[in-house]
């Protein structure tokens, strides 16, 4: 059961980016005027998360242009990731969950050792969240599995739906 529902604020979270930057949400948030998509996902081994991340890249200039930042997050390894942002030349902020803590506030998916299958170990699972100017929750989506995440051209009707159908 979600922990926050749609048009709820969503919580405050403070987390370091690839390049060891602050990326503090809440001051994010009051600094600017933009919706944010805020995208979990499980790691750099994982080549459905890259395949996805590589299309977001392709789709950020849509994303821009309707005001909407991307930031991402995962549990990995600091160095792995490092190396992925330089392969695949990412410009939106990779952020680090190194201790679960937008994993366990923002109710991600925890794929742990005692799952009922094997898969690459404990990890977090996709989950996708768009949040307003004002830091209120417009769309929610967490996913127990790798498969079934929303498509980017997906996310990118999702986003012109709300838009067109906001209170």
């Amino acid at each position: 059961m979600p922990r926050f529902k749609l048009n709820d604020q969503v919580p405050h979270f403070e987390l370091l980016t690839v390049s060891g930057e602050s990326f503090n949400f809440t001051k994010t948030i009051d600094e600017s005027d933009q919706w944010h998509l805020l995208i979990y996902f499980r790691g750099s081994w994982c080549p459905a998360c890259m395949g996805e991340l590589d299309e977001f890249e392709e789709s950020k200039d849509y994303f821009e242009k309707q005001n909407i930042k991307l930031a991402t997050i995962t549990h990995d390894d600091e160095d792995e990731l490092e190396k992925v942002v330089k392969e695949h030349g990412f410009s939106f902020p990779v952020l680090i969950d190194k201790d679960f803590e937008f994993l366990e506030t923002y109710d991600v998916h925890y794929h742990s050792e005692d799952a009922p299958y094997e898969d690459h170990g404990a990890h977090g699972e996709p989950a996708y969240f768009l949040v307003d100017d004002n830091g209120k929750l417009l769309y929610q989506q967490r996913q127990t599995s790798p498969f079934g995440r929303p498509h980017p051209k997906e996310l990118r009707k999702i986003v012109k739906y709300i838009q067109n159908n906001l209170k």
